[in-house]
């Protein structure tokens, strides 16, 4: 029997004003879904001005927004990417989720929804 191989690779852009804390994450939640996904962290947005050329620059599959942004913030920033990629999977993290529940709850909460985006 063999083993399925992961889907990917998945090209994926991050939006924090935490950069190191956005790689840190993402190498985790990469790791948690490595059998069953091939993700790619390709860049950090650290302003939202800056995503549009990033997005340009480095064509990903994801997006995801992180928890500091309001939700009129995090709906601009992923319309802006899918102005330029239509087809790119977005995901904003709930607004709070890392003040509230600390790095674990950003973890856990994308090992469950990312799947869901990139089936």
């Amino acid at each position: 029997m063999s083993v399925p191989t992961p889907k990917g690779p998945f090209r994926l852009v991050t939006v924090n004003t935490a950069p190191e804390r956005a790689k840190r994450l993402i190498g985790i939640v990469v790791e948690k879904l490595k059998d069953s996904y091939t993700i790619e962290h390709v860049a950090n947005c650290e302003r939202k001005e800056d995503v549009e050329a990033t997005v340009k620059e480095f064509q990903p599959n994801v997006l995801c927004c992180a928890s500091m942004w309001t939700l009129e913030e995090s709906t601009a920033i992923r319309a802006t990417a899918k102005s330029l990629i239509p087809d790119i999977k977005t995901h904003a993290i709930p607004q709070g989720l890392q003040v509230q529940r600390g790095p674990e709850a950003i973890v856990e909460h994308l090992v469950e929804e990312l799947p869901k985006l990139l089936r």
